[in-house]
């Protein structure tokens, strides 16, 4: 894998912040790649799991991301952990992220979620798992119901880090931003395919103090099911094709994603 593609998919893993919806009702949770507007409801978590594959360069990136709502729906706080791996550097942590979503916007056919995280420099710099210092991010994702048949999600996100380390001595502000659209198409409450378009510019810094910026793009076809037990516990597993286009043209990876959603009834009694 190469290590600009390999940076982007850590990206990809650690900046989409996934919700969800109460068993029984339509699907709301991660288009993968990309966020979908609607924090967690009241008194209710999830826990979600991505792992990504490279297939040209047997890498991979698996993230877990925790979400409780505080404990109301209009505001949410989460946690997300990436392990990943390069070919030739081993396995490592990356840049723990710390996520706060305010629900400024939600109504039958559309939601708007800002969300502010602090990215936390637990990354080893060295072996390009991480930038070497703390930084914050800013992503404006919304959601629009379009049909009963169809939802769009769009997202627009920037990382800005003012430390970032290209050596021991080396240290430069970076800003990377990112774009996103996804399609859901709702063929029942429990099943939808969706399309997905990612892309990004990624800035990295030399071990000169140069700065060297990267662009990625991806399109990533893939499905979703919901399983939903009586007792309000809501599963859904997904799985995606994860095709480069563009400056990414001939990557290719495979995506398998999978959340766990439920009350929890001490907090529920206490709303």
């Amino acid at each position: 894998m190469r290590r600009p593609c390999a940076a982007a998919l850590l990206f990809v893993a650690t900046t989409t912040v996934a919700v969800g919806a109460p068993a029984g009702e339509k699907i709301q949770d991660n288009s993968f790649l990309i966020e979908e507007a609607y924090n967690q409801e009241d008194g209710v978590i999830q826990h979600i799991q991505m792992f990504q594959w490279d297939r040209n360069g047997h890498s991979w990136v698996y993230s877990f991301t925790d979400e409780w709502p505080t404990p109301h729906q209009k505001h949410q706080l989460s946690f997300t952990v990436p392990v990943y791996e390069y070919r030739g550097t081993g396995t490592s942590f990356g840049d723990v992220m710390l996520n706060y979503r305010y629900q400024a916007v939600l109504t039958e056919r559309l939601a708007f979620a800002p969300r502010l995280s602090l990215v936390l420099n637990t990354g080893r710099w060295q072996s390009s798992y991480g930038k070497g210092a703390p930084g914050l991010q800013l992503s404006l994702p919304v959601s629009a119901e379009l049909s009963e048949l169809l939802s769009a999600h769009l997202n627009l996100g920037a990382t800005w880090t003012p430390n970032a380390v290209g050596a021991p001595e080396v240290r430069r502000s970076t800003l990377d931003s990112s774009f996103g659209a996804s399609v859901v198409f709702q063929v029942s409450g429990t099943f939808n395919p969706l399309v997905e378009l990612f892309g990004a510019r990624l800035e990295g810094v030399q071990p000169d103090g140069s700065i060297e910026s990267t662009r990625v793009m991806f399109v990533n076809p893939g499905v979703r099911f919901a399983i939903n037990r009586p007792s309000g516990l809501q599963i859904v597993p997904g799985v995606a094709y994860t095709i480069g286009v563009g400056p990414s043209s001939g990557t290719r990876a495979i995506l398998l994603y999978l959340s766990f959603e439920h009350p929890l009834p001490w907090l529920k009694k206490r709303l």
